[in-house]
């Protein structure tokens, strides 16, 4: 077997190569490129599941990072169970034609449980008094200390959150990708596993703050391209996003000088592509207004009580699953959602199983929005009544992704003495709420989840040798297949 890598640089998409990413065009001209066609939905945890397993949502059940759980009456984000995953992994079928073949998987989604050999992944600890201490899980289990030992603790505050991808004091923007790439290098120096999956975030954060033609402070978010002479567009980002893909670039060429120096392949993918937004559709708000969403109060805050609702959405960046609990206001939700500004389609039955997502866990109707909007999970219709946790960074307790953790709430006063306040209150042992985050949808100019007009914003993989790329278009569930052919090469 040839020894492996697989390097997953988030965001990235053949729109934003150009004079920013040295590294990855000289790894692009040296081997080739082809164009990924999204996976539905073009969300982290369905198009990973679709690229380890080859098989669509409707085989595996990974129909969006999250989904309502019919059974417990709850909406779950974000879980880690690579049990959720219900189709055999690529890892799987190599150690069984090769009982020597190992596997790690670092920072990839579902890694908790996996079968790979060695995995870590962000895990915070809560203990019973409601602090949270941030943290990593790894396996096994002295994987984690001696990791730590030698690279330090996981600066889990930029993983996620209004941290991510910001330059710290220090100026380390790109800190979670070289941690990631450390400990990638950690385990193959130690380990030499024949297959690594390794994920570099850095690109995820700034493209969906501010779109890739925005810049921070600015006001304008129009298309990152123009046209050379020849007629072709040409990634023009702004200087935030420009930095941004040098970060980047330099983390992932010091890689590729790493692995290829110790005789392992190298194959750069992506997720999806990141496209500009300037509209936010609140699909739950629109669902109270006709009686069929229902909230409880607790403590003065409303709650979305999701098992008493009639209908309620679980929105996830341009998608949205729709569960309708009656099924006698089947046809009317369809309804309105057909009308509703922003909506480019709706998905019954029928266009659920011609789309590969035809699964229990999916939503009764899905919603897939138009390339300039997308779905936030809002149900309030006062913001004095919003729960706490919606000014929080808390991805698990919240009812839909919530892209605008990436900011601080500028109506807050000197908030970065809040945040200082908070985490005094933190350190001295007291239960603290970090209340910073903003109530403003509008504030997001950067979504994915369907496929662009563009195809060059649609994610892409690269790899040393050609052969391994069959054809210029892959089908997300292809992916499989060029990693087990460049093992098994």
């Amino acid at each position: 077997m040839q020894r492996t890598v697989v390097i997953n640089v988030v965001g990235l998409s053949e729109s934003l190569l150009g004079p920013h990413t040295p590294a990855i065009n000289a790894f692009r001209q040296a081997g080739a490129l082809a164009t990924i066609a999204p996976a539905f939905p073009a969300v982290t945890c369905t198009a990973q599941s679709n690229y380890v397993t080859g098989a669509p949502p409707s085989q595996h059940g990974i129909v969006a990072n999250g989904w309502y759980d019919r059974s417990l009456a709850e909406v779950q984000f974000w879980k880690q169970s690579n049990h959720l995953v219900a189709a055999p992994k690529i890892w799987d079928e190599l150690r069984a034609r090769d009982p020597r073949f190992t596997c790690a998987k670092l920072f990839w989604w579902y890694n908790m449980y996996s079968t790979a050999d060695w995995s870590i992944t962000p895990r915070p600890m809560y203990p019973a008094d409601g602090r949270k201490f941030f943290d990593i899980y790894a396996w096994p289990y002295a994987l984690r200390p001696e990791i730590k030992k030698d690279l330090g603790e996981f600066p889990f505050p930029g993983f996620w959150g209004p941290a991510a991808g910001v330059d710290t004091p220090q100026g380390k923007a790109d800190s979670v990708s070289r941690w990631v790439a450390d400990s990638a290098k950690w385990v193959e120096e130690k380990n030499s596993p024949t297959l690594s999956l390794v994920y570099l975030p850095h690109l995820d954060y700034n493209l969906q703050r501010l779109g890739p033609g925005g810049a921070i402070g600015g006001t304008s978010y129009a298309s990152p391209h123009s046209a050379d002479q020849s007629g072709t567009r040409v990634a023009r980002p702004s200087e935030t996003i420009a930095r941004d893909l040098r970060l980047i670039d330099a983390i992932f060429g010091d890689l590729i000088a790493f692995y290829q120096k110790r005789g392992v392949q190298v194959l750069l993918l992506s997720e999806y592509g990141i496209t500009a937004v300037n509209q936010p559709i609140h699909l739950n708000r629109l669902f109270r207004s006709r009686g069929w969403l229902t909230v409880k109060e607790e403590l003065g805050l409303e709650l979305l009580d999701a098992g008493a609702s009639k209908a309620f959405a679980v929105a996830d960046h341009q998608v949205a699953h729709i569960y309708v609990n009656d099924r006698n206001i089947l046809n009317d939700v369809r309804s309105l959602l057909e009308k509703t500004d922003g909506i480019a389609q709706v998905m019954g039955d029928a266009e659920k199983t011609a789309a590969g997502i035809a699964h229990p866990r999916a939503g009764d109707l899905i919603a897939v929005a138009k390339e300039n909007a997308w779905f936030t999970y809002y149900y309030w219709l006062d913001d004095a009544r919003a729960p706490d946790f919606a000014r929080c960074v808390d991805i698990h307790r919240k009812p839909g992704y919530d892209p605008v953790e990436l900011f601080l709430d500028p109506k807050i006063p000197a908030v970065k003495l809040k945040i200082l306040s908070r985490l005094l209150q933190k350190k001295l042992g007291f239960r603290m709420l970090m209340d910073v985050i903003p109530l403003d949808a509008s504030l997001v100019k950067g979504s994915h989840g369907c496929a662009p007009a563009d195809r060059r914003e649609w994610p892409l993989v690269i790899a040393e040798k050609a052969a391994l790329l069959p054809k210029p278009l892959l089908n997300s569930t292809d992916i499989y297949s060029v990693i087990k052919s460049a093992v098994i090469s």
